[in-house]
């Protein structure tokens, strides 16, 4: 099921190919985190190197060189060292970054500053993220200055610098056939999460008990890791957008949202489900289910290639302002309160996002200032919402703290789209009957 090491070589040649042939790519790992004085975060590797390389080791930096006749693929990580491997997990070290992971040539981290000067001798351009971490900014601007010190002895300083980003997120965006299958796995074991929570929610119990059964299914599956921080809100809690705290108690007549998926083999889900803690829906939080769940399927029959970007969230806010004005919540016509936004008051953020290594994955989402055009292996969640605060003197008591969201998770398709997360029930009939049994 993981990416093929030849997937990995597909992918760092397809990059290079993308840039200028006297060119240099510098794409440094994450690094350890510190939780607390002594004890880190438990290790996740840059999405951006990952990509490229599949190395899960932190302190490394991977260079790519299209032009060089030998070692176009270059890595730097840490040596073997059996007594910190007994107190801390095996290393690769060079010899195994270049049998593993396919680079031409490895070195210690501990060389960098000695050989990467030598690398950037000369290059018309060097591709590199600035920005993302200061640290290794500073590094960079150094080796550039140790060159620019033996400019008199004949050294040619390298060229422009050049935003990385914009090559490699394009190349993300498009998913491979072992991206989706992935992607697909991972939506199975939240799907079974959701469910999982949805059997076990009850009156008295508290929002984080139902986190400990997603998380329970999601490491018993094989994905130790939520992609994201839990969402787990009872009432009025699940009209807080990221609401994490997770420490109430359910109460019966009240809904839960929960917005959660799994990590697996790095690659994100994203699904949110909003059902009855008492497994019933009563008649106002039914109608304002409904409203949700008819703009989610009219978002998703606008998902195709040929389409862009915006029309799914076009069709979600054309049918959540109809909802809204059918149940007296908004006044007026609705083109009108569609042109001056008037339900944002009550549904503030867009349909969705890209997912894919990250659960808000990179990728343009206009381009030279047009919506993007949708294409075949694009993954992207579709996830409208309603949400009326407690404290909302404008709206009848009966609709107050009320909050609602539906989200799924589609891959592009040739011929349209493709739900992959349909495992979990979506309808008000399917939950409460799920909820029954």
């Amino acid at each position: 099921m993981s990416i093929s090491k030849t997937e990995f070589a597909r992918r760092r040649k397809n990059l290079m190919a993308l840039m200028d042939p006297n060119s240099i790519a510098i794409i440094p790992s994450a690094r350890e985190q510190v939780r607390s004085r002594d004890t880190e975060y438990p290790f996740r590797q840059d999405s951006d190197f990952y990509y490229l390389l599949g190395f899960t080791e932190p302190d490394a930096v991977l260079v790519l060189m299209p032009a060089r006749r030998y070692g176009q693929v270059v890595v730097f990580c840490r040596e073997r060292d059996p007594g910190m491997e007994l107190w801390n997990g095996y290393r690769a070290g060079p010899e195994g970054v270049c049998e593993k992971f396919g680079a031409d040539d490895a070195f210690p981290i501990g060389d960098i500053d000695d050989i990467l000067p030598g690398l950037l001798e000369g290059r018309e351009r060097v591709y590199y993220s600035m920005g993302r971490s200061s640290e290794f900014d500073q590094k960079i601007m150094g080796w550039v200055n140790s060159l620019r010190e033996k400019v008199s002895s004949g050294t040619v300083l390298p060229g422009e610098f050049s935003d990385l980003d914009h090559m490699l997120h394009e190349l993300r965006l498009i998913k491979s056939a072992a991206e989706v299958r992935l992607m697909r796995k991972a939506a199975d074991i939240t799907a079974n999460a959701h469910k999982r929570a949805m059997k076990i929610c009850r009156g008295g119990l508290y929002e984080y008990h139902l986190e400990a059964e997603l998380q329970h299914e999601f490491a018993m599956s094989g994905a130790r890791h939520a992609a994201y921080a839990s969402i787990v809100g009872g009432g009025a809690n699940a009209c807080v957008m990221h609401y994490v705290e997770n420490s109430s108690k359910l109460r019966d007549g009240d809904l839960v949202l929960i917005d959660a998926g799994c990590e697996l083999e790095y690659y994100a889900s994203d699904v949110t489900r909003t059902f009855p803690v008492n497994g019933r829906y009563s008649k106002e939080q039914r109608a304002l289910y409904d409203i949700v769940l008819n703009a989610q399927l009219a978002a998703i029959a606008e998902i195709k290639p040929g389409n862009h970007w915006n029309q799914p969230h076009d069709s979600s806010v054309r049918v959540i302002t109809e909802g809204l004005v059918d149940l007296g919540l908004l006044k007026g016509r609705v083109k009108k309160l569609i042109e001056s936004q008037a339900y944002r008051a009550f549904y503030m953020h867009r349909v969705g996002h890209w997912l894919g290594l990250d659960v808000h994955d990179v990728g343009d989402y206009r381009v030279s200032g047009e919506w993007r055009m949708l294409e075949p292996g694009m993954v992207m969640t579709v996830e409208p919402g309603l949400y009326i605060s407690a404290g909302d003197q404008k709206v009848a008591k009966k609709w107050r703290g009320i909050g609602i969201r539906i989200e799924d998770d589609v891959v592009i398709t040739d011929k349209g789209c493709d739900v992959i997360t349909s495992g979990v029930p979506k309808t008000a009939e399917e939950i409460e009957a799920l909820m029954a049994s």
